[in-house]
């Protein structure tokens, strides 16, 4: 007994650690660009800095699109494959974003979103369907949480000691990640496929085909569509804070230096991280399932609070960055797959975590781009704090309802067997 379960611990410790590093490495092929300025430069009347981002963003929302058919079917002996040719193919397009002069080169930073949009997906699929794979899903899903403030410590770094232009420079991190994200992928590899007492308690993993899919939007059309919106809301928090976290730091007068983009995300990692592990030890599916919703009120509560005082001069600026980013991050987290994976398993869906994830990444990455473009065109007096500010209450506001009806209409999908099974029993003595 005791060689089996440190057995399954240390393939839990090797899948969550080849994940996590994958994912990691990716960041450096997708955000380092978006600590540089590019002051002073614009075209077609927008600011080339957005114009890049929204590049960005629009070829990874296509791949979002594309992905809920590729993903959802994908074969698990392809996956390797694709996995190395989406990375060398997004490292050759920040090749060409160096080249080629602005404003061609924006056509570059489309083309490399689009490949690294399918990363997520693959990743994910090696890991869904497993009694742990919430704990191995925590560990990847803070390594974007963790590396989009390191690699752009990476970006600025190469900026500050080694004067790499800002052109230049994604390129120059990237071939950083390269080696350790081969060594992270083939780690992946190796990982056991799931065992049958997985099967048996989160369902067994299959490609999901057209009728499939359309079977699974009809059953539970109202929370998906809800779901949809409340991740828009949360993709758009997100990626603003993300994408203009220097901007925004500029408009708080805090002086800082490289390390700031790390210093304020390890905290908010480890704060979501310790919180949602706890969430492992909760063997009823449907219980689980609907816990999640709890802590989606109150991790989007805690962005609005924490907004209002900030602004009544309660929290200094790094304890406001702090605080209403793990409150962003614990809400947008569970999204990025174990929000789904105790779904399936809840109302045993025959199907992937995949195709679920990229119905809801497409649409959040569309809002994204869809606020940037607004931010240029029809509040561009505004400043990001003050811009970012109002996003914080908005977003608070409008996820909060939809929390709430997506709540209330998986409650009624769910038909228990037994009391105990209950989607909304919260007695907290049975968790264990």
């Amino acid at each position: 007994m005791a060689k089996t379960i440190n057995k399954k611990t240390i393939v839990t410790l090797k899948a969550a650690f080849a994940a996590f590093g994958v994912y990691f490495c990716m960041y450096g092929f997708r955000k380092p660009f978006t600590v540089a300025s590019f002051e002073s430069l614009s075209y077609f009347g927008v600011d080339y800095k957005i114009l890049i981002i929204i590049a960005q963003a629009v070829g990874y929302f296509i791949s979002k699109f594309i992905g809920i058919k590729f993903i959802s079917e994908l074969k698990p002996q392809k996956r390797i494959r694709y996995l190395f040719i989406f990375i060398a193919v997004a490292e050759l397009a920040l090749l060409g974003f160096a080249v080629v002069p602005a404003p061609y080169n924006i056509l570059f930073m489309f083309i490399n979103g689009i490949p690294l949009g399918m990363i997520w997906g693959i990743v994910f699929s090696y890991i869904e369907g497993r009694k742990t794979t919430e704990i191995i899903g925590l560990f990847l899903c803070s390594s974007f949480v963790i590396s989009s403030g390191f690699t752009k410590s990476v970006g600025k770094f190469l900026m500050d000691t080694f004067s790499i232009s800002e052109f230049w420079m994604p390129f120059s991190a990237g071939l950083i990640f390269i080696v350790p994200l081969l060594i992270f992928g083939m780690l992946l590899e190796k990982i056991p496929q799931p065992t049958e007492e997985d099967i048996l308690l989160k369902s067994k993993r299959e490609p999901l085909n057209g009728k499939g899919r359309k079977a699974l939007i009809y059953q539970f059309f109202i929370p998906i569509v809800c779901v949809i919106f409340l991740y828009i809301c949360l993709t758009i928090l997100r990626d603003f804070r993300d994408n203009f976290n220097r901007e925004i730091w500029d408009g708080l007068h805090f002086t800082f230096d490289s390390s700031i983009f790390t210093l304020t995300e390890i905290p908010i990692a480890a704060m979501v991280l310790l919180i949602l592990s706890f969430m492992v030890r909760v063997k009823n599916n449907k219980r689980a399932f609907a816990y999640y919703h709890y802590i989606l009120f109150a991790g989007i509560l805690t962005v609005g609070l924490s907004t209002y005082l900030f602004q009544q001069n309660l929290l200094s600026p790094f304890l406001w960055m702090t605080i209403s980013g793990f409150g962003m991050y614990i809400c947008y987290i569970p999204f990025n797959g174990i929000y789904f994976d105790r779904m399936i398993a809840a109302f045993d869906i025959k199907g992937n975590v995949g195709f679920l994830i990229y119905i809801v990444d497409s649409f959040g990455y569309l809002g994204s781009v869809l606020i940037l473009l607004y931010k240029n065109f029809g509040s561009a007096q505004t400043s990001w704090l003050s811009f970012y500010i109002t996003l914080n209450y908005i977003i608070t506001f409008t996820v909060l309802i939809l929390s709430v009806i997506a709540f209330l209409s998986f409650r009624k999908k769910s038909k228990p067997k037994s009391n105990s099974n209950q989607f909304i029993n919260f007695d907290t003595s049975k968790i264990l």
